[in-house]
């Protein structure tokens, strides 16, 4: 697992020692940020349920102003450190339940969420952010999902901007409507 583009082009990053942390595959991180490449500079992003912190780590990289980290598990929550420090990048880790962490974190640029597949954290997750409006004008929401996952519709002003689907992994990108 490594860094695709930025600053810190190439470096390698730390893994989980078992399969009890999913780290998004290269090929699906890679689409992930062609779609999102050009919203990310100077941007506040979310990575919520962090993992190794890749994704984060990769918007960091790639210029964006600030990456707030939530996992819930303590070992994600080290690697997410590990991984930060080995990369020089300074940001905000919390080791809190990313449920509940919505409630309270502010408005962000980017969203990034990757929950395990086998529940209902991603219909949950989008849900409070949809009722909570975190997401600032034209920000934008990056799911990785299932591919069968039947990804929610989300009231206004969030909309679903669309979906692409690499082998079993569905990308779902939702925006929010810029004010006139």
């Amino acid at each position: 697992m490594r860094v695709i583009s930025g600053t810190v082009r190439g470096k390698r990053l730390k893994e989980p020692s078992d399969y009890s942390i999913r780290p998004t595959t290269d090929k699906v991180k890679e689409s992930i940020f062609n779609i999102i490449q050009f919203d990310i500079e100077g941007r506040r992003v979310l990575d919520l349920f962090a993992g190794t912190g890749q994704l984060g780590i990769e918007c960091l990289s790639r210029g964006a102003a600030s990456v707030t980290f939530v996992d819930q598990s303590k070992e994600s929550v080290s690697i997410v450190k590990q991984n930060l420090k080995a990369c020089g990048f300074e940001a905000k880790v919390f080791t809190e339940d990313s449920i509940a962490f919505l409630n309270h974190c502010g408005k962000f640029d980017i969203i990034l969420l990757d929950p395990p597949y086998a529940t209902n954290l991603l219909d949950r997750a989008l849900e409070i952010i949809n009722c909570v409006d975190i997401l600032t004008e034209g920000g934008i929401i990056m799911c990785e999902s299932g591919r069968e996952k039947p990804m929610p519709e989300l009231k206004s002003p969030y909309f679903k901007r669309k979906e692409y689907n690499y082998g079993k992994v569905k990308l779902t990108a939702y925006g929010r409507e810029t004010e006139i």
